[in-house]
């Protein structure tokens, strides 16, 4: 491929990205982003921003105080990033992102976020020439962290790494005081099962040394993540109480209560670009391009103002329409309007595993499938039930998946329908087993790893797993809670199989 030839594919994937966001003829035709700005009772007021104001305005609220020009300039490129592939993550509600902390928190711009704005026009991070996901919090407390360790089953790409962060330099140090009343609050609020918290201790770190795992006696499940900590509190108590994954923690009593002392640094998820370290970088004399490549090593800062810009006008909100298109290989994909191009390939796909694992099952291969990928994590929940960390469920015989570019952006299109297949073929057989039985066979088929098995103990047998309740399945309470459940029905299918049972007699 010539060098000229490259340049003509950078350029038709930069300008179907951007054509894809909200465009206005105003103005030249420069890009538009509706934002979505939430009401009282839970509706959104629509409006059109100009792409470079909606930067401006998100500068306001996600920048630290007094930020140099540099920092301000390396942030905006990553809220620019952000917008454009987080684009339809609202489509269903007919807007492209939300004015909360769920997309990214807007105000009124100031006279150095729209100088920060305009000076870095049209500038995205991009991989290959295209934009990808990239994330960013208020500070990494000292250590930035991997995706996955907060997103349980995302990717972790080479250019959002966990790696120390001697700009940062630890801040904040924060500190709370929790009573195990208010934690025994959160968990049943969060759904989790129990009458009272008995004991809450730190049962693992990860390698960035957050909290990734707690042991709650008292409640079902038993075990939740540090980040799950977060978000059970911040519901209740407020989203300052307990304002990062990383601390350290002991059970106190005053004569009166139990309460739960931490010790933390840090503030947000810690994912990318940490905004105090850039804020220490900046002062230092690093300019927005070098902070960018610290925090985003291998990406490339790329325009977009060269490319062609596909003006249309505003629409009302509507939801995406769905193609569905029926194959020769009795598969049909129903894809969200605009990511039709990738049916073939998806289909293509389907089609090769179903009818591998078919023949590792031994059952005969569905002659007709269909395959529903949803324009929005609202439609999916809405057509499942299911909340949008499933990644996918069968319903009535069909498929239905998030919308292809979430799962693509984690890492988890192939193996999420892979495991729906698998559901497909078995489900039916296993209908009177307990749900772990039919997860933990989609898992293992679908090709997640399971532990490895412990050493066999010097005398008696091994212990048998803990397997997880039906409940913890079919009605999980968060992200984290459901990778614990499924890490649980993995081991415990892989094991039977492993003492000689075939996946029929699993139970």
């Amino acid at each position: 491929m010539t060098v000229m030839a490259r340049w003509l594919i950078v350029a038709a994937l930069l300008s179907s990205t951007v054509a894809l966001l909200s465009q206005v003829p105003d103005g030249g035709g420069a890009p538009h982003v509706r934002v979505g700005f939430e009401r009282p009772d839970g509706t959104h007021a629509i409006q059109s921003i100009p792409l470079e104001t909606y930067v401006a305005r998100v500068l306001v609220a996600e920048a630290a105080p007094q930020s140099p020009p540099a920092a301000l300039e390396a942030l905006a490129i990553a809220i620019r990033t952000y917008a454009i592939v987080n684009r339809n993550r609202h489509n269903s509600e007919g807007f492209d992102v939300c004015d909360t902390t769920h997309c990214q928190v807007i105000r009124i711009a100031s006279t150095a976020t729209e100088r920060a704005a305009n000076a870095t026009a049209g500038l995205v991070l991009t991989r290959n020439g295209v934009p990808v996901p990239i994330y960013y919090s208020a500070s990494c407390g000292g250590y930035t962290e991997v995706p996955s360790a907060v997103w349980p089953g995302s990717d972790d790409p080479p250019y959002l790494p966990a790696q120390p962060d001697d700009a940062c330099e630890g801040a904040p140090a924060w500190t709370a005081n929790v009573s195990a009343a208010d934690l025994t609050k959160a968990f049943r609020t969060a759904g989790l099962r129990g009458e009272r918290l008995r004991e809450m201790t730190i049962a693992a770190r990860d390698g960035s040394g957050r909290v990734s795992k707690l042991r709650i006696d008292g409640f079902v499940p038993d075990q939740i993540s540090g980040q799950d900590l977060r978000m059970m509190i911040a519901r209740t108590l407020g989203p300052l109480v307990v304002k990062s994954a990383a601390f350290e923690m002991e059970r106190r009593h005053d004569n009166v209560r139990d309460v739960y002392h931490l010790e933390g640094h840090g503030y947000g998820h810690g994912v990318g670009m940490c905004v105090i370290g850039s804020v220490n970088l900046a002062s230092r004399g690093q300019t927005a391009a070098q902070i960018l490549n610290r925090y985003y090593p291998g990406l490339d800062i790329v325009s977009l103002g060269g490319t062609p810009i596909v003006t249309t006008p505003p629409t009302a909100a509507r939801p995406s329409a769905v193609v569905a298109v029926a194959a020769p290989s009795g598969i049909s994909v129903l894809m969200p309007d605009g990511d039709d191009g990738e049916r073939s390939t998806i289909e293509t796909f389907a089609a090769r595993a179903r009818d591998e694992l078919a023949s590792q099952l031994g059952v005969p291969a569905p002659p007709r499938l269909v395959i529903r990928l949803h324009p929005s994590t609202q439609s999916f929940e809405q057509a499942t039930g299911q909340p949008w960390f499933t990644s996918g469920s069968v319903v009535a015989g069909a498929m239905h998946l998030l919308p292809p570019a979430v799962l693509r952006d984690r890492g988890l299109l192939e193996r999420t329908i892979r495991r729906e297949l698998v559901h497909v073929m078995v489900d039916e057989a296993l209908a009177d087993r307990p749900a772990w039985v039919r997860e933990g066979a989609a898992l293992y088929f679908a090709g997640a790893r399971a532990e490895s098995p412990e050493a066999e103990p010097a005398f008696g047998p091994r212990p048998r797993p803990s397997c997880p309740d039906d409940v913890e399945l079919l009605q999980p309470v968060s992200a984290g809670a459901l990778s614990n459940a499924y890490t649980q029905a993995l081991a415990c299918f892989a094991r039977q199989l492993r003492n000689g049972r075939s996946w029929k007699d699993v139970k």
